[in-house]
């Protein structure tokens, strides 16, 4: 069980972000342990055929080592995220780490595991081979990540949105704890359910909080006296992560208006945001937005504003079309 006390410093300076970086680290359990993380299965078929590959292989396998089944990660890996962070930042923020800290957050890890090969020659020196590490995680993120970057984005960016919404609604306490069902807020400090017996003041440097996709039964702290304290949460509604919405065989609508319009209205029987169409119908943001720009202009579907985000939804005019199609009951 860990244990992160708060001031009032520290509640006002909870932030969230998104992390490249967490994504693409990450991404290695789910790839060394597929029957954990069945949802992303379609990702690994995808991804092992990219890792056979020998010239990204041998890249790439300095994160490899450092990520296999069971593996704690150091921590100068997985660097806090702040809200719009770029992944050439977060690479640059790893390869600036000192050597002393390379070492000592490769030591924390094993008492869990015996470090691989490039973990101890990087034990021995870590300013010669950490520019190897930054370019094997570069590597696999422009192979493995960067094509479904945009899905896994939209996805990521929605958690954010929610989320911030719901720390501005509810408060601190209510948040942490519809965070995750194993945190709980006790008045000054949040209890995490978990193996990792920390007792972690923040003093008032503020959490930052990513949501990540390759996360699944709790949250993971990057606790450090000389970095901002993080915690990465498993993103909301990630079964959906990897779903293709398209109208159904044969759809008369989708004859007439386009399939790529067609499958926007199947989805906007409920206020929907364009990144989240996106990851939904698998179109790129620019395809949805111009999609939607023409639906509305035809006056089937409205638009309104919530806070930063404009949401989409079908009028009655797109409803009398769905029927008449025979989609009796469209997706919401």
């Amino acid at each position: 069980m860990s244990e992160l006390r708060f001031s009032l410093a520290d509640v006002a300076g909870v932030r969230l972000a998104v992390s490249p970086v967490n994504e693409t680290v990450m991404s290695m359990w789910a790839l060394a342990d597929p029957v954990r993380y069945p949802v992303h299965l379609p990702w690994v078929d995808r991804a092992r055929v990219i890792l056979r590959r020998p010239e990204v292989a041998v890249r790439v396998r300095p994160l490899t080592e450092l990520t296999w089944r069971g593996c704690p990660l150091p921590d100068f890996l997985t660097p806090a995220a702040r809200p719009n962070v770029e992944l050439a930042e977060q690479l640059d923020q790893i390869a600036a780490t000192p050597p002393a800290v390379v070492v000592r957050d490769l030591l924390s890890t094993i008492h869990r595991r015996p470090l691989s090969a490039f973990g101890l020659a990087l034990l021995a020196d870590p300013r010669g081979l950490l520019p190897r590490l930054v370019d094997a995680v570069r590597v696999w993120h422009d192979e493995a990540i960067a094509p479904d970057w945009p899905r896994l984005r939209a996805l990521l960016d929605a958690d954010v949105a929610y989320r911030a919404a719901q720390l501005a609604e509810t408060g601190a306490g209510r948040f942490f704890e519809q965070l995750h069902p194993s945190l709980r807020w006790l008045g000054d400090r949040v209890v995490s359910d978990d193996p990792f017996e920390r007792d972690f003041d923040l003093r008032g440097r503020g959490l930052a909080l990513n949501p990540t996709v390759f996360t699944d039964r709790r949250v993971l702290w990057n606790l450090l006296e000389d970095s901002l304290p993080a915690g990465a949460y498993p993103v909301r509604a990630v079964g959906t992560l990897w779903e293709v919405t398209t109208p159904p065989p044969g759809d008369p609508l989708a004859r007439v208006i386009g399939p790529g319009r067609a499958t926007l209205l199947h989805l906007l029987a409920a206020a929907t945001t364009t990144t989240d169409l996106a990851r939904l119908s698998g179109m790129s943001a620019g395809n949805v937005s111009q999609h939607l720009a023409a639906l509305h202009a035809a006056g089937l579907v409205s638009r309104s504003r919530q806070g930063r985000h404009v949401r989409y939804r079908n009028t009655d005019a797109a409803g009398v079309l769905l029927r008449a199609s025979g989609a009796a009951d469209p997706v919401g």
